[in-house]
C-alpha cells in the first residue's frame, strides 16, 4: 500500500526523525494560512509547493515548485490543484493534484555546505534480511545513479532478529563523509528511521533527499512509503492513509472481491488460480504473439461469483482481444470453475471476445464436458501448446 508523501512524513515524525516542516491544502486560500504559519512559527521566507501523488519524478514534471512569499504559495498552489501531473511513472494518462504538500525552507545557507544523500530501507526478499541502501549522491533518480556511477551505491545487510547494529550506523556516516555533529545526528536519523521501518511493518522506506542542512541538521526532506497490505490489519491508524483515488480502479475494485489483479497494457486477459501459474501462462500468452492484460489469480477456492467478477474486470479493458482461462483443479473441482465460467456467461450477456479455458485436475473430463456443451463461444483446450495456438489463431483473425 503506497500513501502519500506528507503521511510518510507524519509518521516518521511520530518515530522521532526530523523531518521538513509543513501541512497539506487542497486550495490556495490553505496554502497561504499554511506558508504563514511556517513563517511564524519557522521563519521560513521560501516555501516548497509538493504535489501529492502516488508517483516519483514529479520535480522534473512540474510537481514542485519554489514560491518565494506567502501570495505566491497560494497562487501556485491554486495552479497546481486540479491539473494533471505526468511523470515516467504515471504513464501518459498521468494523476490530478488533488492536494499539495506547502513546506518550508529547509536550503538556507549557513557556515557548513548543504548536501543531499539517498537513504532507504527495504525488504531483500532474495536474501530474507532488510537491506539498508544508501549512496552520497542524493536528490537524484537513484536508478539513474546506480546505472551510471554504480561506485556511489552503498548497502548494508541487516538481520531483522537482531536489527541495525551501531557499528552499521557508524559505518553509514563516515561513508557518506559526515563528522562531528553532522555524525551524530546521522546515527539517531538512522536509528529512528529503521524503527519506522519495522514498527510500520513496511516493505520500503525511501527517502529522497536526506539533507544536511548548513547547521548540521539532518532531514527527511521526501519520504516515499511503502507498507505491507498483508500487515495493515495490524495498523488500523495506517490503514485510513490509503488514497484509492491513487490507485488504480480496476485494482481497487478487486480488493473489495478479493481478487488478486494487476493492470497491465496488453490484449489477452487471463483467469488463473495461483501465482505460478499465473507467471507461466503469462510467458504462454507472450510466445503465443500475445500480450497479456492482466494478472488474475481467483485463488484456490474459485466460485462461479468469483468468476463472474473477475470476468467483468477483464472486460471493463477495452484493449482485451480474447481471455486465457487457464485453471488447475486442486483445492477446487474443475466443473465447478467450468459451471461458473458458463453462468457468467449467460450473467453478464453477450461477450464479444472469444474466450480459450484449459482446465486441469479434478474432474477435468467433466468440465470439458460442460464447457463443449455450454452452445457459448468458449474454446476448451488440454494443454499448454493447444491453448496458445487457439489464442495465435484468434488474435490473428481479429488481425
Amino acid at each position: 500500500m503506497n500513501i502519500h508523501e506528507y503521511q510518510g512524513k507524519a509518521i516518521l515524525k511520530s518515530y522521532g526523525v526530523d523531518i521538513q516542516e509543513g501541512f497539506v491544502a487542497e486550495n490556495s486560500e490553505q496554502a497561504k494560512l499554511i506558508a504563514q504559519q511556517l513563517k511564524d512559527k519557522y521563519g521560513s521566507e521560501v516555501f516548497v509547493i509538493k504535489a501529492q501523488v502516488h508517483a516519483g519524478g514529479r520535480g522534473k514534471a512540474g510537481g514542485v515548485k519554489i514560491a518565494k512569499s506567502i501570495e505566491e504559495a497560494g497562487d501556485i498552489a491554486g495552479k497546481m490543484i486540479g491539473t494533471r501531473l505526468i511523470t515516467p511513472q504515471t504513464g501518459e494518462e498521468g494523476k490530478i493534484i488533488r492536494k499539495v504538500l506547502v513546506a518550508q525552507d529547509v536550503y538556507y545557507k549557513g557556515p557548513a555546505d548543504l548536501r543531499e544523500f539517498y537513504i532507504s530501507f527495504l525488504l531483500n526478499r532474495d536474501t530474507a534480511k532488510y537491506e539498508l541502501v544508501y549512496s552520497s549522491a542524493g536528490g537524484t533518480e537513484i536508478e539513474e545513479i546506480a546505472e551510471r556511477y554504480p561506485e556511489l551505491i552503498f548497502r548494508e545487510k541487516i538481520d531483522p532478529l537482531i536489527g541495525l547494529q551501531d557499528f552499521q550506523a557508524r559505518n553509514v556516516a563516515f561513508k557518506l563523509g559526515l563528522e562531528g555533529v553532522a555524525f551524530n545526528n546521522m546515527l539517531k536519523f538512522l536509528k529512528c528511521l529503521y524503527d519506522a521501518f519495522t514498527g510500520c511493518d513496511a516493505l520500503l522506506f525511501e527517502i529522497n533527499p536526506v539533507l544536511k542542512t548548513s547547521d548540521n541538521r539532518i532531514l527527511a526532506v521526501d519520504a516515499k512509503v511503502v507498507l505491507d497490505d498483508n500487515a495493515v490489519f495490524r495498523h488500523p491508524d495506517l490503514a485510513e492513509m490509503r488514497d484509492a483515488g491513487e490507485e488504480n480502479p480496476f485494482e481497487v475494485e478487486a480488493g473489495t472481491r478479493n481478487l488478486n489483479f494487476i493492470k497491465l497494457n496488453g490484449n489477452v486477459g487471463c483467469m488463473i488460480n495461483g501465482a505460478g501459474l499465473a507467471m507461466a501462462t503469462m510467458d504462454l500468452i507472450k510466445l503465443s504473439g500475445g500480450e497479456p492484460a492482466n494478472f488474475l489469480d481467483v485463488g484456490g477456492s474459485a466460485s462461479a461469483s468469483t468468476v463472474e467478477a473477475g470476468f467483468r474486470l477483464i472486460l471493463k479493458d477495452p484493449n482485451v482481444k480474447a481471455i486465457l482461462i487457464n485453471i488447475f483443479g486442486g483445492i477446487v473441482r474443475c466443473d465447478r470453475v467450468a459451471n461458473g465460467v458458463v453462468e457468467a456467461y449467460k450473467s453478464i450477456g453477450e461477450i464479444k471476445v472469444p474466450i480459450v479455458v484449459r482446465l486441469q485436475g479434478t474432474n477435468a473430463e467433466e468440465a470439458r464436458t460442460i464447457i463443449n456443451n455450454s452452445g457459448l463461444k468458449v474454446y476448451s483446450a488440454v494443454t499448454f501448446k493447444e491453448a496458445a495456438e487457439k489464442i495465435r489463431e484468434l488474435l490473428k483473425m481479429q488481425g
